[in-house]
C-alpha cells in the first residue's frame, strides 16, 4: 500500500480531525475572534506557556468559545497546543502542511510574526462546524519561541445571498423610507451587514453615497467619481445602466473587507426613486 507524503498525510489527518470536531453551533464572529486572542496573549504573557498550554487545550474551558479555539505552535511547527483537538494534535509537526489552496500556512505563521510581532494570515481550511472548506483569518503573535493564534471561519456569500440582501434593502426604503434605510444599511452591527455582504445607496442626481455598510464614513461623499482597483468608474456605469433599466449588473474589481483581499465582485443594484441600492458578491 503507497504511503502519504508527510504532509498531505498531516493535512489529511487535521481535516479529518477538524471533521469530527463539528457541531451545531453559532458562527463566530472577527471581533469574537479578536476578544479571544486578546485574553489568550495576556493569559500566556502572564502565566507562562506551559500553564498556558493546560488552559488552552482545555475543550470545556474559558479559550474554547463557539467555534474559536486558541491554538500554539514552536518555531519548529510543533503543536503545543489546540482546543479544537489536543489529544490529538499536540505534538503534531505541521511546519510544511498546507492549505486547501496549497499554501504553507504555518510556515507562513512563523516567517510573519518574525518580520513583526502580531500579524494576520489568510487562508483556506476546513471549518469544523460548517464541514465546508472556507476562507478563515486567523490573528497570530509571537510569544517567546511560540506562535499563538485564534482563528475565525470568514464564509463566502453567493448571488443569491446578495440578491436577498438587496430584496430586503429595498423593501426597507420603499416601507421605511429613504432616511431610515440609510440608518439601517450604515449599522455595522445591523442585519445589512454580514461577512462580506453590505448594502449601498447612491443619491442618482448628487452622485453621492446616501449609505455604504462596509465603511458609513463614507456616506455623503461623491460616488460617482469612485473607481475600482483597474481604474473602471464603477459607481458611474451603475448609474448610467440605470437610465435606461430598473435594475442592472456590474463588473469589477474591490477589496473583500473580510479576506482583506482585491477580488472580482459582481454587484446588483435597483433604482428605486431617485436612489441607487446595491449589494455586491465577492467571486472566487
Amino acid at each position: 500500500m503507497k504511503q502519504l507524503p508527510l504532509k498531505s498525510l498531516a493535512a489529511a489527518t487535521l481535516l479529518a480531525l477538524a471533521a469530527q470536531s463539528a457541531t451545531a453551533v453559532d458562527r463566530s464572529t472577527p471581533r469574537e475572534a479578536r476578544t479571544l486572542f486578546d485574553q489568550a496573549v495576556k493569559y500566556m504573557e502572564a502565566n507562562g506557556p506551559e500553564r498556558a498550554f493546560v488552559a488552552f487545550n482545555d475543550r470545556s474551558g474559558q479559550f474554547v468559545h463557539k467555534d474559536l479555539y486558541v491554538f500554539v505552535i514552536d518555531d519548529k511547527g510543533v503543536y503545543q497546543a489546540s482546543g479544537a483537538a489536543p489529544e490529538a494534535l499536540v505534538g503534531l509537526t505541521v511546519l510544511n502542511t498546507t492549505d486547501a489552496a496549497g499554501n504553507p500556512l504555518f510556515r507562513e505563521m512563523i516567517d510573519s510574526t518574525r518580520v513583526t510581532p502580531e500579524a494576520t494570515v489568510r487562508y483556506m481550511w476546513l471549518n469544523r462546524v460548517t464541514n465546508k472548506v472556507e476562507p478563515k483569518v486567523s490573528y497570530v503573535r509571537k510569544i517567546g519561541g511560540y506562535v499563538l493564534g485564534v482563528g475565525y471561519s470568514a464564509p463566502r456569500a453567493n448571488a443569491d445571498d446578495a440578491r436577498a440582501m438587496l430584496d430586503r434593502a429595498v423593501a426597507l426604503a420603499h416601507s421605511e423610507g429613504h432616511a431610515k434605510a440609510a440608518a439601517a444599511f450604515n449599522d455595522r452591527r445591523g442585519t445589512f451587514v454580514k461577512d462580506d455582504l453590505y448594502v449601498f445607496m447612491v443619491n442618482l442626481g448628487s452622485g453621492k453615497f446616501e449609505a455604504m455598510g462596509m465603511n458609513p464614513a463614507l456616506s455623503d461623499t461623491d460616488a460617482s467619481g469612485l473607481a475600482d482597483a483597474e481604474g473602471h468608474k464603477i459607481v458611474a456605469e451603475m448609474i448610467e445602466k440605470l437610465k435606461s433599466a430598473d435594475s442592472a449588473t456590474v463588473d469589477y474589481v474591490w477589496r473583500n473587507p473580510v479576506t482583506n483581499r482585491v477580488e472580482k465582485k459582481r454587484s446588483y443594484v435597483r433604482r428605486d426613486g431617485d436612489s441607487l441600492i446595491g449589494v455586491g458578491h465577492y467571486m472566487e
